[in-house]
């Protein structure tokens, strides 16, 4: 069990009762999380920003249904995940011409302060490099590999987010890896 978990149900289920200022508990612990896990997903800020917020006005629309049978992050990311998809399926059908972050990429922040100028460069350098490879894998690939690995959830909380299997899960993250993998020995990493 993920810690605050029962926390966060216990704030769900209050705000099921009608405490609304239980979202924003809600939101102030699962704001950032949901923000990458989707920036990952649809690649640029202001969409990513646009779906966050989606996410948890989805969140409080359906407090009146929840039931805590799952993880709460389950029931969350489950809600993210289907408004990327939804999002990808929209912009399939209405190509435009993407808008960048504002720094113009997904930021990883340097765990080691104490690096020289020539190794926090390089850090960068791969950074941006795997990020990108993340960023052309396959939808699915993608979504189970940041929730598996990311996220740090099961296997079976990424199937119940994302409608399959167990083993779907495994292999989608083990085909993401591999991909990945060979990415990062094609380009010297």
């Amino acid at each position: 069990m993920e810690p605050g978990q029962d926390t966060d149900i216990a704030l769900m289920l209050r705000l099921a009762g009608g405490e609304d200022l239980a979202l924003n508990e809600l939101i102030s612990r699962w704001r950032s999380r949901v923000a990458s896990f989707l920036l990952r997903m649809v690649g640029d800020h202001a969409t990513a920003m646009d779906l966050t917020q989606e996410t948890f006005v989805r969140l409080y629309s359906s407090r009146k249904t929840y039931k805590p049978t799952a993880a709460f992050s389950t029931y969350l990311f489950h809600i993210a995940a289907n408004l990327a998809r939804s999002q990808a399926r929209w912009r399939k059908r209405h190509p435009t011409v993407p808008m960048e972050s504002e720094s113009g990429e997904i930021r990883i922040e340097a765990v080691d302060s104490h690096l020289s100028p020539d190794e926090s460069a390089d850090l960068h350098e791969r950074s941006a490099f795997v990020n990108q490879a993340i960023a052309t894998l396959p939808e699915d690939q993608r979504e189970a590999l940041l929730l598996f690995t990311v996220e740090g959830m099961s296997q079976a909380e990424v199937a119940t987010v994302l409608g399959c299997s167990s083993k779907a899960v495994e292999v989608r993250v083990y085909r993401a890896r591999q991909t990945l993998r060979e990415a990062l020995a094609k380009a010297g990493y």
